[in-house]
């Protein structure tokens, strides 16, 4: 016991709770120095009993006020770390866009060469349709073979970064970016007849239409029917023009996003506005269908050693701007990248764009906030340690009156 002049002090960085020895004294010793004065040992509990389960109740309120603040804050971090992995996809996009070219490398990128490089696949089903886009325009699309054809994977989408598009490309592979995309299963029936013994007939179809130019179509082709894909049923991005879909981010076992993490393959395609909205009946769009389909959570890395570490939280595949590729169900791809024959167009730059300094002075500020909330989360932490050994010695102390309560009633009841 504590000589009666002495206090123990248990102190945070908020508040102090003094303990007074005489407080902390056995209850039993304090009623009896006080029974002579008629208070009854019953009453003198009671008393004890509500005060102790007063201190507990405020010492409970005050703890849950430190746990519910570093809540908050963590909540905040985990927003301010995924404003970052945002703007960093942004910064990526513009220093792409930044990076000088001359004018001929930039048409190489442009929709009209990814014509020219469709159309050397002269045998191709994707050659054949887009021969006749390139002759006869819009009216090839009112033929009643062609009309339900939206287009070939190439052509529907576009992608800033070049290294990016040779990679999505390569992830996909020359047939699937030469397939046709068609709105319905009886479009895509259109493009095919057979005759009584199920052979194509090659005088019907998109494979009369090649003889007629004089470009049999040879072997297989890909028809992808966006009816019957199972499209994405998720959120999208508030206010996104692009409607890119609201996919959760990686994060590794730590609880932290992967270092070099650049966004969603299916996120970073850009889509001519006429195929965001209704391109089929439920009112999906190409990027909820096609690419959803294609890509599904494809994750794109900076480079292949950050697309390793991040090995624990990559479910659905990867890629890596030097040109790595996980596939799905752990399927590398090893080796230097194929000399890809067909790649995503490169959008046209829009002057509206934001600078690269900007984005610069926006990655600052938000690592700012960011080292900011994590010493609030560490001040807090100590806050919350404070009161919760405070509260272990109270909830010590009231069940140590409780047993010595029990005991001197049992001792008051036995026979003398």
């Amino acid at each position: 016991m504590y000589p009666a002049s002495q206090q123990v002090s248990f102190q945070d960085s908020s508040t102090m709770m003094i303990v007074d020895s005489k407080e902390s004294a056995s209850p039993v010793c304090k009623e009896e120095t006080q029974n002579g004065g008629g208070q009854s040992h019953a009453e003198f509990a009671l008393f004890n009993s509500k005060k102790l389960q007063s201190d507990l109740e405020v010492m409970g309120t005050k703890l849950k006020h430190h746990e519910d603040n570093l809540k908050f804050l963590k909540a905040q971090k985990n927003k301010l770390d995924e404003s970052i992995v945002d703007l960093q996809v942004r910064m990526s996009k513009l220093h792409s866009s930044d990076t000088p070219r001359s004018e001929n490398s930039d048409a190489n990128l442009q929709g009209e060469d990814i014509n020219e490089q469709i159309l050397r696949h002269k045998n191709s089903a994707a050659g054949v349709f887009g021969l006749l886009q390139s002759r006869h325009g819009t009216q090839a699309s009112q033929l009643a073979l062609t009309k339900g054809v939206v287009g070939v994977v190439a052509k529907l989408g576009k992608i800033s970064d070049e290294n990016l598009s040779q990679v999505l490309s390569d992830y996909l592979g020359t047939r699937s970016m030469l397939a046709l995309v068609c709105k319905s299963y009886d479009s895509v029936m259109a493009l095919e007849s057979y005759d009584n013994q199920g052979n194509i007939d090659i005088n019907a179809g998109l494979h009369g239409l090649g003889s007629s130019i004089g470009r049999a179509i040879e072997g297989h082709f890909d028809v992808i029917c966006l009816e019957n894909l199972r499209a994405y049923v998720g959120q999208h991005k508030a206010d996104d023009p692009q409607r890119r879909l609201d996919l959760l981010k990686p994060k590794l076992p730590n609880g932290e996003y992967p270092p070099g993490f650049l966004g969603f393959a299916v996120n970073m395609i850009q889509i001519d506005p006429a195929n965001l909205f209704c391109v089929i009946a439920n009112g999906c769009g190409l990027r909820e269908t096609l690419f959803y389909s294609l890509f599904s959570r494809l994750q794109v890395y900076r480079t292949r050693v950050e697309m390793i570490s991040a090995l624990p939280c990559i479910s659905d595949g990867a890629v890596s701007l030097d040109g790595g590729i996980i596939r799905t169900g752990g399927i590398f791809t090893l080796g230097s990248r194929d000399e890809v024959k067909v790649i995503f167009a490169k959008p046209t730059a829009s002057r509206t764009m934001d600078n690269y300094s900007e984005a610069e002075k926006q990655m600052k500020e938000l690592k700012w906030k960011k080292e900011r909330a994590l010493d609030d989360i560490k001040r807090e932490q100590v806050l919350r340690d404070h009161a919760v050994f405070n509260f272990g010695k109270k909830k010590e102390e009231f069940v140590k009156f409780l047993a010595q309560s029990s005991s001197a009633n049992q001792q008051m009841m036995s026979p003398r």
